[in-house]
């Protein structure tokens, strides 16, 4: 619950793709801001492939230790669930349903109200459809979200990155983290290339942004014994 009364503060977590990591980048976040003394709470934006409950929250518990929390069971934290593993609004059609993005805000702000920082995981990536003319990077625009982007060593992640980060910047959004995952540094040469020219390109693109590797979420596994959650 909140320390303090200072303002609380959603963050939106992405990724560079689907499976770049933003689960594990998400619960590492969050760690990092609880040990500044903040009580932080996460949510995802929108699940897709899953039947009433998030997978995505479910691992942040796990890598947390916390259990299954009280806003979980409201069902604040993954307010909007579709049954087919898609993007947002293909999921959705095949549902049948619309999605309700006033009510994933009106959730987001009761957990701002409880909590220091509310983290958001995305889904996929920030040109993500949720319709047909309206993308998740548009809703993090719309609701002047700051964002944590998620990225990682695999080959062409430097475009992905490169991609997202200007994108970023051309909606003017604010770029208050690159979290590195080191899951996919299967091949040091690239890893460590991928890795050095996302930190000059941020120096000089994005000065003052924060940017670091992410061994915290291997600890965690080690620590929760989560092998099998994706990355």
């Amino acid at each position: 619950m909140k320390t303090n009364d200072n303002p609380s503060e959603a963050i939106f977590i992405t990724g560079i793709d689907t499976d770049a990591g933003k689960t594990y980048a998400t619960a590492s976040y969050a760690r990092l801001l609880e040990s500044e003394g903040l009580s932080v709470i996460t949510q995802k934006f929108i699940q897709t492939g899953c039947i009433h409950s998030s997978e995505d929250i479910e691992a942040h518990r796990r890598l947390l230790g916390t259990g299954e929390l009280p806003e979980d069971i409201e069902g604040l934290t993954a307010p909007v669930i579709f049954s087919y593993p898609a993007s947002a609004q293909l999921a959705a059609r095949i549902d049948g349903r619309e999605i309700d993005l006033p009510h994933i805000g009106r959730c987001t702000d009761e957990l701002l109200r409880r909590y220091d920082r509310v983290l958001i995981e995305g889904a996929g990536g920030l040109m993500v459809p949720i319709t047909d003319s309206y993308f998740a990077i548009d809703y993090v625009a719309d609701h002047k979200l700051p964002v944590v982007l998620t990225t990682n060593g695999r080959l062409g992640s430097i475009n992905h990155t490169i991609l997202s980060l200007e994108a970023i910047k051309s909606r003017g959004i604010e770029l208050r983290a690159v979290i590195y995952n080191e899951f996919f540094d299967n091949d040091e040469i690239i890893a460590e290339d991928t890795s050095s020219f996302i930190g000059r390109y941020l120096a000089v693109n994005f000065p003052g942004t924060e940017y670091f590797s992410m061994p915290a979420y291997k600890e965690l596994l080690i620590l929760h014994n989560k092998t099998s959650i994706r990355p």
